[in-house]
C-alpha cells in the first residue's frame, strides 16, 4: 500500500500518454490539432485516427454551461480540446465540492457507472469532442493501445484523487494553494512541451476555495502571502507568473518555516 506522502509526491507528476506521436498526411482531418500530442490517441495511425474522429461530434460550450449533470445517464464520453472546465458535486447539506478541473487532452466521462458522479461545467469559451458511450467502448475493444493509455489515465486520476486527500486532510491553507499552483504550471507545460513560467487561471477565486477546501477570504488571503514571500505575482486577474518555483515547491511540501491557514 502507498502511503500518503508517498502518493502525493508520485502524483505530481503529470499523465502524459506513452507511443510515439505518428505522423499525418496532409490534409489529415487531425493533422492540426493541437492536443493531439498529449492525448491517448497520439499513437494512432492515420486511418485509425480518421475512423476515430468520424465516431464524434464537435460541441461547443459557453461560459457556465454544463456538459453534464450528476445522476445523469452516463451515455457519453468526451475530449476536451480548447478552455477549461469544472467537475463538482453537491454534498447533502446543499454545500458544492469542486473535484477537478479539465484542461485541453483530458478525457471525462469514461466510468464504469451507468450515472454521471459529478457535474461538469465550462469556466470558459471551451470546445470538446464527444463520443457514444457504446461505439467508444466498441473502438477501445479494437484497439488495444488505446485501452491500454486508458488504464494508465485511470491510475493516474486515482493517484490524483489520493494527492487531493492529503491536500485536503494534511496540509495548511499557504500549502494548498501552493501545491495547486505547481500543478497548474506543470499542465501548462505539458501542453506546450516547454519549460513554462507562466500559466492562466480561468477558475474564480470562489472555485478554488471549493476546490481546496478552504473559503474565498482565505484563498486570497493566502495569494496575498505568495506575493508577498516573492512566490509568484499576478501579471493579471487570470493570469500567474511562478518567480521562485523552488521556494513554491517547498511551501507545497510544508518545508517553510512559516505555516499560515
Amino acid at each position: 500500500m502507498i502511503s500518503a506522502a508517498a502518493s502525493s509526491r508520485t502524483s505530481e507528476l503529470p499523465y502524459v500518454p506513452t507511443g510515439k506521436l505518428t505522423d499525418l498526411p496532409n490534409g489529415h482531418p487531425c493533422a492540426d490539432c493541437p492536443v493531439r500530442p498529449i492525448t491517448i490517441c497520439r499513437g494512432l495511425d492515420a486511418p485509425t485516427l480518421a475512423g476515430l474522429r468520424a465516431l464524434g461530434t464537435m460541441q461547443h460550450l459557453r461560459p457556465e454551461q454544463s456538459v453534464f449533470h450528476e445522476g445523469d445517464p452516463a451515455k457519453r464520453v468526451f475530449m476536451v480540446t480548447l478552455g477549461s472546465l469544472k467537475l463538482y458535486t453537491l454534498l447533502a447539506d446543499g454545500r458544492r465540492q469542486i473535484t477537478g478541473f479539465m484542461f485541453p487532452g483530458d478525457f471525462l466521462g469514461v466510468s464504469v457507472d451507468e450515472e454521471y458522479a459529478f457535474t461538469v461545467e465550462a469556466l470558459e469559451e471551451s470546445e470538446l469532442w464527444w463520443f457514444s458511450r457504446e461505439a467508444f467502448d466498441r473502438f477501445i475493444r479494437e484497439h488495444p493501445q488505446v485501452e491500454r493509455e486508458l488504464y494508465r489515465l485511470a491510475a493516474h486520476e486515482l493517484a490524483e484523487a489520493q494527492r487531493q486527500m492529503v491536500l485536503l486532510g494534511r496540509k495548511a491553507a499557504a500549502e494548498r494553494l501552493a501545491s495547486f499552483f505547481l500543478s497548474l504550471i506543470e499542465r501548462a507545460e505539458r501542453a506546450s512541451g516547454v519549460s513554462e513560467k507562466s500559466f492562466d487561471l480561468p477558475m474564480s477565486r470562489i472555485d478554488i476555495a471549493d476546490y481546496l477546501g478552504l473559503t474565498k477570504e482565505t484563498v486570497s488571503r493566502m495569494l496575498a502571502h505568495l506575493r508577498s514571500r516573492s512566490l509568484i505575482r499576478l501579471q493579471a486577474q487570470d493570469r500567474v507568473e511562478i518567480l521562485d518555483r523552488d521556494g513554491l515547491r517547498s511551501m507545497a511540501l510544508g518545508e517553510s518555516a512559516e505555516r499560515l491557514g
